[in-house]
């Protein structure tokens, strides 16, 4: 028997459930189908306004009576929009999984967009993109991945940009939403202390009279791969000069997927990590530095971060592709691998001691994939994977792969990044 249920409403819904008897909690999310690979460059940042919008009221609550309905129960509602989702999530009380079903439900369906708030939120959100354009750590990845999927929406930021965030009009707004938030295109996911059938029962009696319509979507097809090293630099009012070096890697549903997390483990996903080892414990060169992957339906990327002084740029970054070229000629050892297995492992399963996180499992899972592996599934993958394909992985990312490079540096900074690639222009 597989670890958690499935129903499929007849309007489309999906509704999938794991059930863990011995807590009194429960996590539910409505997963929609959609973020800002959808978006057109005229709807930039458009998924994200609308995830603000559904908390500012709806016909039956204002926006202070759906924070109240949750936080004056003791339970956390949130949301984020993501480049190929969003999601909408309530952790509650088990006795309480009706009320945050309803006041989720009410959200979705039925909120108002007033055009006032509608202004106001506008307004916020630019304000949240001032917010992300100064702390330089997030924007360097932003511009990252500009650089390496220049042109296609995988490259664009989910939050949009400020002059095309006041140019929606509640018109196209509510048009997209229309084109979107289907049953089809949506899943509710709930894990805890529950029972499936009377989930499915009330996300019916709340869902069930959606129309079954479809979202029509057409999303961009993949994106293509840099055929040269390219660099792009933006200066700031900072200290420390901030760098990603990565390249295109896996996408979500490719077989190697678990021999790049391993390799991403081994290359920087930890302190006992080649890049921790070498570049902050051994030479000091940077506080914070490690390697990470994203993964979407069809597109894949890899890079490493390194926040370091001006002065160390060079240093740093000839160590990384040192350290990146001698990986993709020489491999990693058996010895590496192995601690890698037992490492992800480990992080996996001590990650789903929470239902939050096993219900963001279950939503994420069915709307990318159409299933969820079990931990048990997901841990035999891991020890499937073989030092011949994590070495095979390595010498095609970090050997035949064009490398972009991405900084954010002091505006003081003068320095000549072009021996790194082609200057691109932000």
């Amino acid at each position: 028997m597989t670890f958690y249920r499935k129903t499929t409403l007849p309007n489309g819904l999906r509704v999938v459930t794991e059930t863990i008897g011995h807590v009194r909690s429960a996590a539910v999310g409505v997963w929609v189908g959609t973020g800002s690979l959808y978006e057109t460059p005229e709807e930039m940042g458009v998924s994200h306004l609308i995830e603000h919008m559904l908390f500012k009221g709806t016909e039956r609550r204002t926006a202070l009576e759906i924070a109240r309905a949750i936080d004056g129960r003791g339970g956390a509602l949130n949301a984020f929009t993501a480049k190929e989702y969003t999601c909408y999530y309530a952790r509650v009380l088990d006795e309480h999984l009706p009320l945050a079903l309803d006041v989720l439900a009410d959200m979705i369906l039925h909120s108002r967009f007033d055009p006032e708030d509608l202004a106001r939120e506008k307004d916020v959100i630019c304000e949240e993109i001032k917010m992300y354009d100064d702390v330089p750590d997030d924007l360097v990845h932003d511009l990252f991945a500009g650089a390496l999927w220049r042109g296609h929406a995988l490259g664009r930021p989910i939050v949009g940009t400020a002059e095309r965030v006041q140019a929606l009009t509640r018109e196209e707004i509510l048009a997209y939403k229309a084109r979107h938030y289907v049953p089809s295109n949506m899943v509710v996911a709930a894990a805890g202390h529950l029972e499936h059938e009377r989930v499915v029962e009330w996300v019916a009696g709340l869902f069930g009279s959606a129309p079954p319509a479809s979202d029509n979507r057409q999303a961009p097809g993949r994106p293509q791969d840099p055929d040269r090293p390219a660099i792009v630099v933006r200066q700031k009012e900072i200290e420390q000069a901030h760098l990603v070096l990565g390249t295109t890697a896996l996408p979500l549903t490719d077989p190697n997927i678990y021999a790049l997390y391993l390799l991403n483990a081994i290359v920087g996903g930890s302190s006992s990590s080649r890049l921790f080892q070498e570049v902050r414990e051994k030479r000091g060169l940077a506080y914070s530095v490690y390697s990470y992957h994203s993964a979407y339906r069809n597109a894949g990327s890899f890079g490493v971060y390194a926040g370091v002084s001006p002065r160390m740029v060079d240093s740093t970054l000839d160590l990384v592709v040192g350290l990146l070229t001698e990986l993709g000629q020489q491999g990693v050892s058996e010895e590496e691998l192995t601690e890698a297995r037992e490492q992800l492992k480990g992080q996996m399963m001590l990650g789903l001691e929470s239902t939050s996180s096993r219900m963001s499992r279950l939503g994420r899972g069915e709307l990318t994939r159409g299933f969820v592996y079990s931990p048990d599934e997901v841990i035999a993958r891991v020890d499937a994977v073989t030092l011949e394909q994590v070495n095979e992985l390595a010498h095609r990312l970090f050997v035949e792969e064009c490398r972009v490079l991405a900084a954010v540096v002091p505006h003081t900074m003068q320095h000549d990044f072009t021996r790194y690639g082609e200057v691109l222009h932000d």
